[in-house]
């Protein structure tokens, strides 16, 4: 019997945006940048089941709304083994969030370890 190496793909449906909370931001009108950092963000690529692993930086100038930050990390961790490129990723945070908070201006970028020598990074940017 020959033993076959399988992965756990999970389909991006398993992502979980209804995560996602935003909090009343205290002092709405102020122009405020907000930058949350994750150094731990991991997926997976759709075609070989191998893991990504990636720096998603999040920055935001909110309207009258945060995102949780705690929410964001559950969210975040909804990706580990989700089959999904990186461009997907990036413009799915991005969409995901502002859906959230509704900010005035945000933008998400991924810098994805290196995979075959190369290096990826993705930004994508919303403004109201």
């Amino acid at each position: 019997m020959k033993n076959k190496l399988s992965y756990d793909v999970r389909k991006i449906k398993n992502i979980t945006p209804k995560v996602l909370q935003a909090i009343n931001f205290e002092y709405a009108g102020r122009k405020t940048e907000i930058t949350a950092v994750n150094n731990e963000f991991s997926c997976v690529c759709p075609w070989s089941g191998l893991p990504d692993f990636a720096v998603i930086t999040v920055k935001y100038v909110p309207d009258t709304k945060l995102i949780e930050l705690k929410s964001l990390k559950l969210y975040l961790q909804s990706f580990r083994n989700v089959g999904i490129v990186h461009e997907s990723v990036v413009n799915r945070i991005l969409d995901d969030s502002v859906g959230c908070c509704k900010p005035l201006e945000m933008s998400v970028e991924a810098l994805f370890n290196t995979r075959g020598g190369i290096v990826t990074t993705v930004k994508a940017e919303f403004k109201k």
